[in-house]
């Protein structure tokens, strides 16, 4: 397996289409071209499969995945981990459209949602939780 930069040195956060490709391997494990291209259709999102190819090889070379070469199909598995990467995206979307505020973000988010009993609840949970670890 080729070793690739660590999560720290890579350029930038991925794009919509690199998301759905690292979700896939999230979700499904190392996985061929084939079948990430097969699982994005799936989802009716039409791409071909050179596209996927591309886009992969791509992310390899960004170091966003791994490349198992030992066998006639090549194998990918996702380098970056779900959480932080996910995290990561959330900080950065909170930074750059609330000013870094997560209370502005819920306030725009419960007032032009319609959160349901459960989520609420859900919600009141997670910041009970919170406020316990202070």
């Amino acid at each position: 397996m080729k070793t690739q930069k660590p999560e720290s040195e890579q350029s930038g956060a991925p794009t919509k289409a690199e998301m759905d490709i690292l979700q896939v391997l999230w979700d499904h494990g190392p996985s061929t071209v084939r079948f990430v291209n097969d699982t994005l259709n799936a989802q009716k999102k039409a791409v071909q499969y050179t596209s996927t190819l591309k886009q992969m090889q791509v992310m390899t070379e960004k170091g966003m995945l791994l490349r198992d070469e030992s066998q006639m199909k090549h194998v990918y598995t996702a380098a970056l981990e779900e959480a932080s990467t996910k995290g990561n995206l959330l900080e950065n979307f909170v930074d750059t459209h609330y000013q870094g505020s997560v209370s502005k973000l819920l306030q725009y988010f419960l007032g032009n949602q319609k959160a349901s009993k459960s989520e609420l609840d859900e919600i009141r949970k997670l910041l009970k939780d919170e406020e316990n670890k202070l």
